[in-house]
């Protein structure tokens, strides 16, 4: 044991090898989680440095760069509206991905709460938990586009193909998200509920749902904004029409920068109601299971 009655003021006594405390300095050892974080940043850092010093610009002016994307952007922002989209036809555009938003989360949603109760540790075997588990791992590893181009394929590219991509990418991450709600639940009301003859179902339905309602609608519209955004992407990258479709026209074909601000106003604006609109039924359940 260390007295340290001597060293900044400290009185409290610790065997050598555990974190130290001097005054106010906290000293952690080495171990091999921050020697590998470490060594990782320090690649990066090398790594970054070396692109930036061999970066070939063939002579391009960085200050005339600054100042055209300064001028994008101003144009982009301060000057939106397109004289070949009305504002009609954009938000009736807007409307076709929010549906596409909007199935591709009520499907995901809705199979993903079955597997999602399969694959909680308190509530299924653990051999079943971990094999959904790492199945839906295994989905998640893999981006969404690329499961919207594989469905491609055999649907041919189309809203059926980006709808069926982004289900199944979405039920792998709520599954996950469900799964690990209904694992914080105190093991004490289930061994309750099991003890008084409880079914896994009214199990399921009395104490495991109504417990995690509001984490459950939490997770649910995260993931909601995510297909939004996802759904825009699809628009151009598998013709799956939308909001995205004109966005990728204005900004690709037709170099109409006044016409990409107003899009992008739209699709801001939009997303913002859905947080406004999931916060607030967030806020309503907690009230009523208060």
């Amino acid at each position: 044991m260390i007295n340290l009655e001597e060293i900044g003021g400290v009185s409290n006594n610790f065997p050598i090898g555990d974190v130290q405390s001097v005054g106010k300095k906290v000293i952690k050892p080495l171990n091999k989680k921050s020697l590998v974080i470490r060594l990782l940043l320090l690649m990066l850092l090398v790594l970054t440095i070396y692109e930036f010093a061999n970066m070939n610009c063939r002579g391009t002016d960085i200050a005339k760069g600054f100042e055209d994307t300064l001028s994008n952007f101003k144009t982009m922002f301060l000057n939106p509206g397109s004289r070949r989209l009305t504002l009609h036809a954009a938000f009736y555009e807007v409307l076709i991905t929010f549906g596409l938003a909007f199935l591709t989360t009520l499907f995901g949603g809705v199979i993903a709460l079955f597997l999602g109760l399969l694959s909680a540790q308190n509530l299924a075997p653990k051999w079943v938990a971990l094999i959904i588990k790492g199945f839906v791992a295994f989905i998640r590893a893999v981006p969404t586009i690329l499961w919207v181009l594989i469905y491609a394929v055999a649907a041919g590219l189309g809203s059926a193909a980006a709808v069926i991509g982004m289900t199944f990418h979405s039920i792998s991450y709520l599954t996950k998200a469900y799964s690990e709600s209904f694992e914080e639940l105190d093991s004490g009301v289930i061994e309750a509920l099991t003890a008084s003859g409880a079914s896994w179902w009214q199990i399921v339905f009395q104490a495991v749902i109504p417990s995690s309602a509001s984490y459950l609608l939490s997770w649910t519209f995260v993931r909601f904004e995510i297909n939004f955004a996802n759904a825009v992407a699809m628009g151009a990258a598998a013709g799956a029409a939308g909001i995205g479709f004109d966005l990728f026209m204005a900004s690709g074909f037709y170099f109409d920068l006044r016409e990409v601000g107003l899009i992008t106003y739209l699709i801001l604006g939009f997303a913002m109601v859905l947080e406004a609109i999931g916060t607030s039924m967030k806020g309503n359940i907690k009230k009523k299971s208060a």
